[in-house]
């Protein structure tokens, strides 16, 4: 049976405004540790003064259907799949060819690899929606975990959420509408015969506006888990997802960017280019997505 404690506040750090980063005083006196991004996604930290790493099976990773995290790395992981698949077959018109595809079904897979990155997506607001507060920790009852940690639970179970406070939070909630636009971004590219006029507004406009979301998304996402607007910490897992994941919504930021429509001749302005971009994008979502799956196992 959890029992309730009194813990104090001992020192707290984060890019101002948030708090990514506290340590907790028990009255056992044991310190405990709560970070931002390992609280959200319930992950595991490494015990203070532990320099070595347990021995993981990393296969395990694999096969984990009853984490969460787990299915929002595979589903993310797949929507990027058909981002880099479309992508590198509309770069090579001689092999597109050759496996049958036509433009609108190049565009096709695009749409398609979209659907993932909005499942992803709310999955991800979800589980940040329903982390449970830091103000819980103190005044709840909560299960005291290995490795110095609390766990709180949230007081009901929230759809959506709100959480500004929460740089975590935030960080998803700008995401998910991101996907939303990218779903009509992609799903308008499939249509032919369009206007300049239609092409702006219904193509280009939620690209661009989705990048940006994802760009902010992603930029607090990096600042969570390095608890500063910039931080070097090669030596944790989670700070390499989210610098991955950042430099793959610069990715997509330039693709939307190379890709507006120019008025004179209905085409993008660099459409090869942005279609690289697109590429760089996709791979840092698909590398940062596959490395979440071994960030539910191995303490940093």
């Amino acid at each position: 049976m959890p029992q309730a404690q009194t813990v104090q506040l001992r020192r707290s750090r984060g890019p101002w405004p948030f708090i990514t980063w506290r340590v907790f005083q028990g009255l056992d006196q044991d310190l405990i540790v709560w970070r931002s991004r390992h609280h959200r996604k319930r992950l595991p930290i490494r015990p203070r003064g532990v320099s070595a790493r347990p021995p993981i099976n990393l296969l395990r990773c694999l096969w984990m259907p009853a984490e969460l995290n787990w299915w929002i790395g595979v589903v993310f992981a797949l929507g990027s799949l058909c981002f880099l698949i479309g992508s590198l077959l509309s770069l090579s018109p001689p092999v597109s060819m050759r496996f049958g595809l036509a433009t609108a079904d190049l565009n096709a897979i695009f749409f398609i690899g979209s659907i993932p990155f909005t499942t992803a997506a709310y999955l991800q607001l979800l589980q940040a929606a329903n982390s449970g507060s830091i103000e819980s920790l103190r005044q709840r009852p909560r299960e005291r975990l290995p490795a110095g940690r609390l766990r709180a639970e949230p007081a009901r179970f929230h759809w959506f959420g709100w959480k500004p406070a929460d740089i975590g939070w935030l960080s998803c909630a700008l995401q998910f509408p991101g996907t939303l636009l990218f779903n009509i971004n992609t799903f308008n590219g499939m249509r032919a015969g369009l206007g300049w006029t239609q092409q702006e507004v219904l193509i280009w406009i939620p690209d661009v506006l989705g990048s940006v979301l994802f760009l902010l998304s992603g930029a607090l996402a990096f600042m969570e888990a390095g608890h500063a607007y910039w931080s070097w910490k090669p030596g944790h897992l989670s700070w390499w997802v989210t610098l991955i994941n950042l430099i793959g919504c610069i990715g997509f930021m330039l693709a939307a960017i190379n890709g507006t429509i120019l008025p004179s001749t209905h085409a993008q302005a660099d459409a090869s280019l942005s279609l690289v971009y697109t590429a760089v994008g996709a791979m840092g979502f698909l590398i940062g997505s596959l490395l979440m799956l071994p960030e539910s196992l191995i303490p940093s």
